[in-house]
């Protein structure tokens, strides 16, 4: 084969099996191939394209293997360009991209149009002549459908994409009946949107008009993957068209619908609820083979693309619980608008997680309605790239750009993208090219910024009235047909508003209530209660034995031996660490059977190397897992270090514990600053799903926090942004100072029967401090503890009582001795929310006789928890705040600034003379 390395790798198989071809029977090859290769020795020559020898003399190839080679040039011209000269788009003209397709820019003319090439077997249709070879290529890549695939590097996926293209010349082939449901599904969009857009005048719905094949594109990628074997969907998609995917996809009863439009309260007190474009749906479909197929539409605020990392996180959850052994059948679907998919930095970051080990999903189905337009924003403003999908090349995905009017053409390009993502496990990109037929919303008027265009559109037939045109012209139906499509599923719709109109208040239902049929809906005083969290020391000893002994056949670096061995030492001396807490809290969950899932960046080792949960071999790299040989009836044990990534990845996560509230799953930030990366997360998801969507979520974030030093963005976790966004019963936040809270705080999150997002401010320094150890009966016989009290304190010697929160209580405690200071009371809150307001006063009332009451805190005025105390608790604004004076920085860059800083808000808290804050 390295005889024809002149040829592009694509053809070189071809060619060199025609040789072999001739050299077994000469008369079996094209006469001009046969008198090529008579004439010419390949032994030790290697020809270029315009018959130059790269090697050896050079001889001119004759004129018509010159031609034969020029063919191959335009079929790779078509396969790799003929995208961009497609009938794709239904309102605009396309942009002019040079060079064309032309033969000329192939060195072929008009005469050479009815001579017979062999390079037409490269498309599997024989010796054709160069006329017929262009017919088959315009069909294949110039149609209603053009194909982006080259630039992928798998041969075997190249060969398969175009043995499929090849097929009826890429053209649809439905039958009849195929044909009369593909427009019955295409009226249920049309007519759905016009029926609202009658009853419902000027209200916000954001129509799918224009971009109505979406739902037979849907409705075919279900009752096809039934056949695959899919048994569950995910979809994520933001606002445009949600509301008619939810009813004639997803089964949501219109009667549900026009409730929400017509704006009634909710039959829930404490549940505040969504506008209805934002809201899940979880329903069961029998597909028209009789295939049950479970189908979920996640929950999605305002800010776009951000489901798109939960959907994923759902779909890995269901995978990993339900379908270890053939993951392919969780199939997720993330439907974007190409001003989102080209804006949006998140979907680079979803789409960087596709074949990473602890993200992957086998692939996923992007289908981009593409409005060519975001709000007034022309799509020549909204991107730099030629394509608001080319994002996808990131992971070499195949890109199929379709004309949304040509309904067969969509529904034909989205059963190659499902064969596609079953056959190869991997991404695949659907650009559905249509038009936005009103304005954002449906009281905006684009022709303000958009006059041409939306005067095009506005005598522009929709793909329903297209289509059905088509069927008649085919003999197919008549008019009458889709006369009464319309009137009877408008007169269902009918029947649906009346229906809605006789119940007096909105009933949403969650989502995915099977996986949470077992958890009950709790207020703040339940969040308040205690759990056992107990375990006896029998079982933490088994388990300590356990990640304490390494394989004895395997070799590991000296100083991991010495630290897993350490563990045990630990034990025997009834000193346990913070990574103790850690380790024993997830054994002990793992032998109880609740999955453990944790991910974030470098979390296997830990950034500051104090979990060790993944050990490599050092030899092999071979990763041990200790906490996965617990026992044989134990849960699975899941560690993944992420990609840089914040948003992305706590997005993912939060979709995780969503769909698996019996795995305690965790984030855990590099630094706890890092976090506000994934601020939108904590805004829309993480704070407030359920008062929103009726959606609980036990995510734990864990953010390391405490100055050491370290400069601004190594200090604070923030953690008066999440107290901000505190607020009844949304959230656990909270700021341990032992090891054996930790470990109860953990295990509480999973033992309880209803589940909140935990936030944890977790140690840098005190993960390898002398005094931040825990006895192992505090571990088995103690409880998470909300408030802990000064047990060296005497109350009726207390002049200063120090309220403190974290790892400032150590630099307190180690000041309050070298000054000797027993009349000072050091007070830790380990939960920031919700406050244990009646432990506080239980204090003060202790410490009656302290005439000086401080909150103390290592961060600025302005950060930290002082504005928290100060709105959850009266008292707290007769306290004399303890803390560095306002900064723009958490904290100064200089050591010696931040130590000086730093010690003087000690010096101030134990005498109120030496005030920093003047």
């Amino acid at each position: 084969m390295d005889k024809f390395s002149f040829l592009n790798a694509a053809h070189t198989a071809y060619f060199a099996d025609l040789y072999d071809q001739y050299l077994l029977n000469p008369d079996s090859v094209e006469p001009s191939w046969r008198a090529f290769f008579q004439g010419y020795d390949f032994g030790s020559e290697s020809y270029g394209l315009n018959g130059e020898i790269v090697e050896g003399v050079s001889t001119q190839i004759p004129e018509q293997i010159q031609k034969e080679f020029n063919v191959v040039r335009l079929i790779d011209g078509y396969r790799n360009r003929g995208h961009l000269f497609t009938k794709t788009n239904p309102v605009r003209a396309r942009r002019t991209y040079e060079p064309t397709l032309d033969i000329a820019n192939f060195g072929l003319s008009n005469q050479d149009l009815d001579t017979v090439f062999s390079a037409g077997e490269i498309l599997g249709i024989g010796p054709q002549s160069l006329r017929s070879i262009i017919v088959h290529l315009d069909k294949i890549y110039c149609n209603s459908i053009g194909v982006e695939y080259m630039y992928i590097r798998k041969p075997e996926e190249i060969q398969w994409i175009q043995d499929k293209l090849n097929v009826n010349d890429n053209q649809p082939n439905f039958t009849v009946d195929q044909k009369k449901h593909l427009l019955k599904k295409l009226n249920e969009a049309v007519s759905f949107e016009s029926f609202l857009h009658t009853k419902y005048v000027g209200q916000k719905r954001f129509s799918l008009e224009g971009g109505e094949s979406l739902i037979p594109a849907l409705d075919a990628i279900i009752e096809k993957a039934s056949e695959y074997g899919v048994k569950e969907f995910v979809m994520g998609m933001a606002h445009r068209g949600r509301l008619s995917t939810l009813t004639n996809i997803f089964g949501k009863s219109a009667k549900d619908i026009f409730s929400e439009f017509d704006g009634k309260d909710y039959e829930q007190e404490v549940f505040d609820g969504d506008v209805k474009y934002h809201l899940g749906w979880t329903s069961d479909r029998v597909t028209d083979t009789g295939a049950k197929i479970n189908l979920n539409i996640a929950p999605n605020p305002s800010h776009l693309e951000t489901v798109g990392a939960v959907v994923e996180g759902i779909v890995r959850a269901k995978q990993d619980d339900k379908y270890p052994d053939n993951p392919s059948q969780v199939l997720p679907i993330v439907v974007h608008g190409d001003a989102a998919i080209a804006g949006q930095g998140l979907v680079y970051e979803i789409i960087q997680m596709a074949s990473l080990d602890g993200y992957k999903t086998n692939g996923t189905i992007h289908i981009v309605v593409n409005n060519q337009i975001g709000f007034t924003t022309n799509y020549l403003d909204a991107r730099s790239s030629t394509y608001c999908t080319d994002v996808g090349k990131v992971t070499l995905s195949p890109v199929l750009h379709v004309n949304a009017d040509d309904v067969e053409a969509v529904v034909h390009s989205v059963l190659f993208a499902l064969h596609f993502r079953m056959k190869f496990k991997r991404d695949v990109f659907i650009d559905l090219l249509g038009y936005r037929k009103y304005g954002h919303n449906e009281g905006d008027e684009p022709r303000f910024t958009q006059p041409k265009l939306y005067k095009a559109i506005a005598k522009h037939e929709n793909p329903r009235d297209i289509y059905a045109e088509k069927l008649i012209a085919q003999g197919i139906i008549n008019k009458e047909y889709v006369t009464k499509l319309e009137e009877d599923y408008k007169a269902s719709l009918e029947v649906n508003l009346e229906d809605s109109r006789k119940i007096e208040k909105t009933v949403i239902t969650p989502f995915m209530e099977n996986e949470w049929k077992n958890y009950v809906t709790v207020t703040e005083d339940e969040m308040m209660k205690p759990i056992n969290t107990k375990v006896s020391k029998k079982e933490l000893s088994k388990i300590t034995q356990v990640i304490s002994t390494l394989p004895k056949d395997k070799k590991f670096i000296r100083k991991i031996e010495r630290l897993v061995e350490s563990r045990q030492t630990m034990f025997d001396e009834d000193k346990l660490d913070w990574a103790m807490a850690e380790h024993l809290a997830y054994g002990t969950l793992l032998a109880e059977g609740y999955d453990v899932r944790i991910s974030g960046q470098d979390v296997e080792r830990g950034t500051f190397s104090h979990r060790h949960a993944v050990v490599k071999v050092e030899d092999s790299e071979e990763e041990i897992l200790l906490l996965n040989q617990i026992s044989d009836k134990q849960g699975k044990f899941f560690i993944y270090n992420s990609l840089l990534s914040e948003y992305g990845v706590v997005g993912f996560d939060y979709g995780y514990a969503m769909a698996s509230p019996k795995t305690l799953t965790i984030w855990e930030a590099q630094f706890g600053d890092f976090s506000n990366g994934a601020q939108i997360m904590l805004d829309q998801y993480i704070s407030a799903a359920e008062d929103k969507w009726k959606l609980q979520n036990g995510l734990v974030m864990l953010l390391p926090h405490g100055y050491e030093g370290q400069g601004a963005e190594h200090s604070s976790a923030r953690m008066e942004r999440y107290l901000q966004l505190c607020a009844k019963d949304n959230m656990y936040v909270v700021d341990c100072t032992t090891p054996a809270n930790m470990y109860h705080l953990l295990r509480k999150q999973m033992k309880a029967n209803f589940r909140k997002p935990l936030i944890v401010f977790t140690p840098k320094s005190l993960l390898r401090h002398p005094r931040c150890v825990s006895t192992v009966d505090e571990f088995a016989n103690g409880s998470f503890k909300m408030l802990i009290d000064d047990e060296q304190a005497k109350a009726d010697k207390i002049k200063t009582l120090v309220f403190v929160t974290g790892k400032f209580y150590y630099d307190l405690l180690e000041a309050q001795e070298n000054l000797g200071r027993n009349d000072v009371a050091l007070v830790r809150i380990e939960q920031l929310f919700p406050l244990p307001t009646d432990d506080i006063r239980d204090i003060l009332k202790k410490y009656k006789n302290a005439d000086d009451v401080v909150w103390a805190q290592e961060e600025p005025r302005n950060m930290g928890a002082y504005s928290h105390m100060l709105m959850h608790l009266d008292e707290a604004k007769t306290f004399r705040a303890a803390s560095m004076r306002a900064y723009g920085a958490p904290a100064a860059g200089s050591s010696t600034r931040s130590k000086r800083r730093h010690q003087e808000v000690i010096d101030y808290v134990f005498d109120k003379t030496k005030n920093n804050q003047r």
